[in-house]
């Protein structure tokens, strides 16, 4: 009787439906390309700091507030809490973990920010602009997103919420109020108006 010898294993072949999972776990996969470091300290996020920004709207409104000029004054944690329940209120938030520093005439917004599959520290230079009817309004004018630039959506709506934050519904333009002057320096940033 001749022997046979057991067939030799063979080695597993990948299959069509292996490649396909393979691919699509690379699909998932974030890739973290770094970016800037923060320009300071990190600044805690209070959801209590957040309504301070809108009560400091309310309370320019009173009875006794519309008499005459009135100042407004708001801290690196009052700002970076409303932008973060701002940003936290959307589905696909433009910018995580959002940092804002008040320096030296303008504000720094430091955070996360993801594009497509990759995620990086991104810093934005916001500078305030005053028009001539008294309406402040914010551009962002440098952006630092690691090794790629910043999408343009970024810049959007970012301009947008920190306008909204200090001009929105409860702002000058809704309540009758025209700003006169601001300044930012020493972590707050100061806002000047009067009744139009």
């Amino acid at each position: 009787m001749p022997l046979t010898l057991p067939a030799e294993p063979t080695a597993p072949r990948p299959t069509l439906l292996a490649a396909a999972l393979v691919g699509l776990a690379s699909l998932a996969c974030t890739v973290s390309l770094g970016g800037p470091e923060p320009p300071g300290p990190p600044i805690a996020v209070s959801t209590v700091e957040a309504g301070q920004v809108l009560e400091a709207w309310e309370s320019a409104l009173s009875v006794d507030a519309l008499a005459g000029e009135i100042t407004l004054l708001f801290t690196e944690q009052q700002v970076t809490s409303f932008l973060a329940a701002r940003l936290a209120a959307d589905e696909d938030p433009v910018l995580r973990d959002p940092q804002v520093y008040l320096r030296e005439g303008k504000l720094n917004v430091y955070g996360i920010a993801d594009q497509g599959p990759f995620v990086a520290r991104v810093l934005l230079a916001v500078a305030p602009r005053l028009s001539a009817d008294g309406a402040l309004a914010f551009d962002i004018t440098s952006a630092d997103f690691g090794p790629l630039p910043a999408p343009g959506a970024l810049r959007e709506s970012l301009s947008a919420i920190l306008t909204e934050a200090f001009t929105g519904t409860l702002g000058p333009l809704a309540t009758g109020l025209r700003i006169s002057s601001f300044a930012i320096a020493d972590g707050q940033i100061a806002i000047v108006a009067s009744l139009r």
